[in-house]
C-alpha cells in the first residue's frame, strides 16, 4: 500500500482554499467522468478524484491527513516491504470518522486501501451513517446538439450512467434516461443545470445537480464562436473587383441580399447584425469573402484571362516580397 498524495491528485497546492479544491475537482470530474471521458483509465481516475475530494473538502479529514503527511515526511513510516503503514496512534485528537464532509457523499466502498486504513473501515462508517448529513454530489455530462438546435432550442432524451450501490453493497453503474430541454441561444461550453438530478443526498439533505456541457456539432455552412456564427461566402473575381449584390442563406432559414463592396479582397469580413445565436445581446453572422476563380477550361475563358493580364499588367501581387516578375 502506497501513501496517497491527494493534493497531487487534484493538482492543487497544500495551501489551496476550499474554493480552489472545489474548482479543481469539478474540472477533473468534467474530464474523467465515465459518461463523457474517452480515457481508458477514466473510471479509476474518477475514483481517485472522488477520494481526494472527499478528504480535502472535509475540514476534519483534511486536518488529520495533513498531520499524517507531516509525520510521514519526517519519519517515513513503512512496513518491512517498504509499503506505507499508518503509525499507531497517529489519529489521536481527530474525529474525522464521524462522517464525510463538504465534498458530498462519495462512494467510500469503491475507495482505495489507503483510504480505508487511514479513515476507518466499513463497519465504523456504517455505525456513523445514521448521523451523516450531506448534500448529494453534483454530476457532469456532455450533450451535443446542432446549430439549428442552438438557434431554436430543443428537447432531447439522453441516457446517462450513474454509480449506485446494489443490494449487496457493491458499486455498479445504472443507466438513467432523462428528458432535457435545451434553451435557444445556448453556446459551446455553456452548462445547462438540472437541479436535483445528481447523486442523492444523505440524512434528508437534497440531491446534487447535473451539469450538462453543451457541444455543438460541426455544420456544413456555419462555424460557431461564442454566440456569433461565421460563414465562408464565395464570390467571383468580377463581384469582388466591381462590387455586387449577392444572396446569402441565413441560419434561421431565410435568404438576405448582401452588398459586396468594390475592390473586395479574400478574407474581408462582412457583418450581418444580430443574425447569430439569440441571446442578450444576440450574436452576429459574419461572412468571410473567398474569391473563387473560374477555371480556364474553355477558349473564351483563356482569352478573358489573357485580356485581364494585359489590362492589369502594372499589378504586382508579390511586390511586398521584393519581387515583381513571375
Amino acid at each position: 500500500m502506497e501513501f496517497k498524495d491527494y493534493y497531487a491528485t487534484l493538482g492543487v497546492a497544500r495551501t489551496a482554499t476550499d474554493d480552489e479544491v472545489r474548482k479543481a475537482y469539478r474540472k477533473l470530474a468534467r474530464k474523467y467522468h465515465p459518461d463523457v471521458s474517452k480515457e481508458a483509465d477514466a473510471q479509476v481516475r474518477m475514483r481517485d478524484i472522488n477520494e481526494a475530494n472527499d478528504v480535502l473538502r472535509d475540514k476534519e479529514k483534511r486536518a488529520a491527513y495533513d498531520a499524517l503527511a507531516d509525520r510521514v515526511a519526517r519519519g517515513g513510516y513503512a512496513a518491512g516491504d517498504g509499503s506505507f503503514q499508518p503509525p499507531p496512534g497517529w489519529d489521536e485528537g481527530f474525529e474525522f470518522h464521524r462522517g464525510a464532509g463538504g465534498g458530498g457523499p462519495a462512494d467510500h466502498a469503491d475507495f482505495s486501501e489507503f483510504f480505508s486504513s487511514v479513515f476507518g473501515n466499513s463497519a465504523r462508517r456504517s455505525a456513523t451513517k445514521q448521523n451523516y448529513r450531506a448534500r448529494g454530489e453534483d454530476h457532469h455530462a456532455a450533450i451535443e446538439i446542432s446549430v439549428e438546435d442552438a438557434l431554436h432550442g430543443v428537447q432531447r432524451d439522453i441516457t446517462l450512467r450513474a454509480l449506485e450501490t446494489d443490494a449487496q453493497g457493491q458499486p455498479t453503474f445504472v443507466n438513467h434516461t432523462l428528458t432535457v430541454k435545451i434553451p435557444a441561444g445556448v453556446h459551446p461550453g455553456q452548462f445547462v443545470r438540472l437541479t436535483g438530478r445528481g447523486m442523492p443526498g444523505h440524512g434528508g439533505e437534497p440531491a446534487g445537480d447535473l451539469y450538462l456541457e453543451v457541444r455543438i456539432a460541426p455544420h456544413p455552412l456555419y462555424r460557431v464562436d461564442g454566440s456569433d456564427l461565421y460563414m465562408t461566402l464565395p464570390v467571383t473575381p468580377t463581384e469582388a473587383a466591381l462590387g455586387a449584390q449577392v444572396q446569402v442563406p441565413t441560419p434561421s432559414g431565410g435568404v438576405v441580399e448582401v452588398t459586396v463592396p468594390p475592390n473586395a479582397r479574400s478574407g474581408l469580413k462582412l457583418r450581418l447584425k444580430e443574425r447569430g445565436l439569440p441571446g442578450k445581446p444576440p450574436g452576429h453572422l459574419y461572412l468571410l469573402l473567398d474569391i473563387a476563380l473560374p477555371p480556364a477550361d474553355t477558349e473564351a475563358a483563356r482569352k478573358a484571362y489573357e485580356q485581364l493580364a494585359q489590362a492589369a499588367a502594372s499589378f504586382h501581387p508579390r511586390r511586398h516580397l521584393g519581387v515583381q516578375g513571375a
